[in-house]
């Protein structure tokens, strides 16, 4: 399922639901619904911008290594797959970060599942 982030700062911004729960737990916000206020932007880019930090500090994972063994063998040697390729959680967020960035700055709300 797919996420849609709205707000007056800036495009719209799509996430799959499973990639934008992880960045909404951090704000204490449920994933199918919510706003993060004008007055919450600020510390919801600090809280997004320490975890993006954190994230970069540890690039791979040991269930993001399993999860490539098992779908692509022990040794990567399954040729029918396309090349591996990791998205970094910093990757991902960095497009709900730059809105609430901007959200921030012009004093709007972000919105989803409205």
């Amino acid at each position: 399922m797919l996420v849609k982030f709205k707000s007056k700062a800036a495009a719209e911004v799509l996430m799959y639901e499973e990639h934008a729960k992880r960045i909404l737990d951090l704000l204490n916000k449920d994933v199918r619904r919510g706003v993060i206020t004008a007055e919450e932007t600020p510390l919801a880019v600090k809280r997004l911008e320490a975890e993006i930090a954190e994230s970069r500090l540890h690039p791979t994972s040991e269930e993001v290594q399993r999860d490539v063994r098992a779908h692509h063998g022990e040794h990567g040697d399954d040729n029918e797959h396309e090349p591996i390729e990791f998205v970094t959680f910093a990757t991902r967020a960095y497009p709900l970060l730059e809105m609430l960035r901007a959200a921030k700055h012009e004093g709007h709300d972000v919105m989803w599942g409205v």
